[in-house]
């Protein structure tokens, strides 16, 4: 059997301009390509879609992840090609790949068996630069930022109360806490740092929630750097940085070209994860994608209880999007986790443990339909080792949950095994909506906070110390009205990664809260979650290569 990156090397792709051109009339004058195969597209050409009509926004989620895979970017390109194989004008929107979890445990982000976008190996490494652009612009206001110290800090800034971290876009635990500027006073004023990755970098999030330059620029003015000795706010166009950030990121703003492994245009823009900062690509790729095509397929990262939470009370509070409709992605294997199954026993039939685990995605549904008001299908993303016990199963525990669930063979027979799972899309998109967000703005954050805990996660009650609590309190009377983004382990609804299932009745614990300002979110960081992972005891790294002849092994 071929695996993924072998599959994507035997791809016939067309030059990216003239797919562009054959599919959607764009003029190689809109198009920046990067090599023959991708293309950053123009603002001029974005701008003048705005007269026309919007298409149908289809958010592709999924339950809790495990080992066992769930494969939701797969289910997301398969159901994009699958749309256009039944005459549909369809368009799929991702976010860019890390390279920290590239080259440690989780994989890539570009699908994978016959459902891939390429080309696989640049949208998996170095891609357009995007991920480049932010870290350096996020930098420069940490530079600027020591730099404003060392020459004197007109601005009284408390080196004790720094919010303004560094970041690299690496797996890499022993840069979470460090110390900076030691070596005598020509090399800095000596404090307490750290670095995050970049995908949890607050420009990282601007750049994917704003829908202009302009915007962009705007949102980075706001960053919130840290405070005064007297407690006020230095923001980053205090510093004047702004404008030299927005300058480093006037080509990481516009939207990535790419195609599917059927030839098929996809955008692929922006990448902040879903456990740890907002989950959604970039909101211009959306918006220009609904433009151009009747049907849009955009996913968010994780489970539903962390991506889609955060696609809804954020990126379509933010923007005014509005899902048509949700696919759930599930797999029996991942349930039979759920269920307490091991992972080396999954290829075993076992009803029992199916049965048990069913209450994830139970859980999933219920707050996609009940709490969202949005009409749901369930994709079962088919594994050879499926029974037909099992798969007759789970179909039939989701229809007594009043939806459908469709066995989908996408990974295995790309576009045409998802073709019954996108006829029955395109049915739902024209079905009512009760699209709500789950918390109205003027709630308080404590209550928002709540919310989330109890409506979508199931917790009894929230755990904050008194400093937490109190830091909480005061944030509210300026960031009231902000949304919040809740990092936490994305394997469980609770806290402890290992409660599997749908535990209820637990305790979500809040660690550190910080201000997201120019994002215009606040970041709630839950039980052992770090905004900069760690490589685990045998990364990915040791088993990429590379041949004499520049072609790239072992990526998958």
């Amino acid at each position: 059997m071929l695996s993924d990156i072998e599959i994507a090397q035997q791809a016939r792709m067309r030059p990216i301009a003239e797919l562009a051109k054959d599919k959607f009339a764009i003029e190689s004058r809109h198009l920046d390509p990067y090599g023959h195969y991708k293309a950053k597209l123009s603002f001029d050409y974005i701008d003048g879609l705005a007269q026309r009509p919007s298409g149908k926004l289809i958010l592709v989620t999924a339950i809790s992840p495990t080992p066992a895979g769930e494969g939701k970017t797969t289910t997301t390109v398969g159901l994009g090609d699958a749309l256009n194989r039944i005459g549909k004008k369809a368009l799929i929107c991702l976010r860019e790949p890390s390279l920290g979890p590239c080259f440690g445990i989780k994989g890539g982000a570009a699908g994978g068996g016959r459902s891939q976008v390429v080309p696989m190996e640049d949208i998996n490494l170095h891609f357009t630069g995007d991920f480049h652009a932010i870290g350096v612009a996020h930098n420069l206001l940490s530079a600027m930022v020591d730099n404003h110290i060392h020459h004197g800090n007109a601005l009284d800034l408390d080196v004790r109360r720094m919010s303004w971290k560094r970041v690299v876009d690496m797996n890499d635990r022993n840069l979470r806490h460090i110390i900076e500027g030691l070596g005598g006073k020509v090399h800095g004023v000596p404090r307490e740092d750290g670095f995050d990755i970049v995908v949890a970098s607050e420009v990282m999030a601007i750049l994917c929630l704003s829908a202009s330059l302009g915007e962009l620029k705007k949102r980075l003015g706001n960053i919130l750097v840290g405070y005064t000795r007297s407690g006020e706010s230095v923001f980053a166009r205090q510093l004047k940085a702004h404008g030299a950030m927005a300058a480093l990121l006037k080509d990481a703003i516009r939207p990535n070209l790419v195609q599917t492994l059927e030839n098929n245009l996809a955008f692929i823009h922006g990448g902040p994860f879903a456990n740890i900062a907002h989950g959604c690509n970039s909101v211009i790729a959306t918006q220009a994608a609904l433009k151009m095509a009747d049907y849009v397929v955009t996913e968010a990262g994780f489970g539903a209880d962390l991506g889609a939470e955060k696609f809804i009370d954020i990126k379509c509070r933010k923007t005014g999007l509005r899902p048509d409709a949700v696919v759930l992605v599930a797999t029996v294997r991942a349930l039979k986790m759920h269920g307490g199954m091991g992972k080396d026993d999954l290829q075993q039939e076992d009803l029992a443990a199916l049965e048990k685990g069913f209450v994830n995605l139970e859980r999933h549904l219920k707050n996609i339909q009940n709490h969202f008001g949005l009409p749901c299908v369930v994709a079962i993303n088919h594994f050879a080792s499926d029974t037909e016990a099992e798969v007759d199963l789970l179909t039939r525990k989701v229809a007594d949950l009043d939806s459908r669930a469709i066995v989908c063979r996408h990974w295995a027979e790309g576009g045409a095994g998802a073709e019954a799972l996108a006829a029955e899309v395109v049915h739902l998109v024209e079905q009512p909506s009760n699209f709500r967000f789950l918390y109205p703005d003027q709630l308080p954050l404590w209550d928002k906070i709540e919310a989330i805990a109890h409506k979508i996660y199931g917790a009894a009650r929230l755990d904050a110390d008194a400093k937490v609590r109190a830091q909480i309190d005061q944030l509210d009377k300026d960031y009231r009205y902000y949304p919040v983004c809740i990092a936490k382990t994305q394997y469980s609804f609770a806290n402890d990664p290992s409660l599997l299932g749908a535990p209820s009745g637990h305790t979500l614990t809040i660690r550190e809260v910080r201000p997201a300002h120019g994002a215009e979110f606040l970041v709630v960081i839950c039980g052992n979650i770090m905004t900069m992972p760690g490589l685990p005891k045998s990364p990915a790294a040791e088993r990429i290569d590379i041949d004499d002849k520049g072609n790239i092994r072992g990526l998958f």
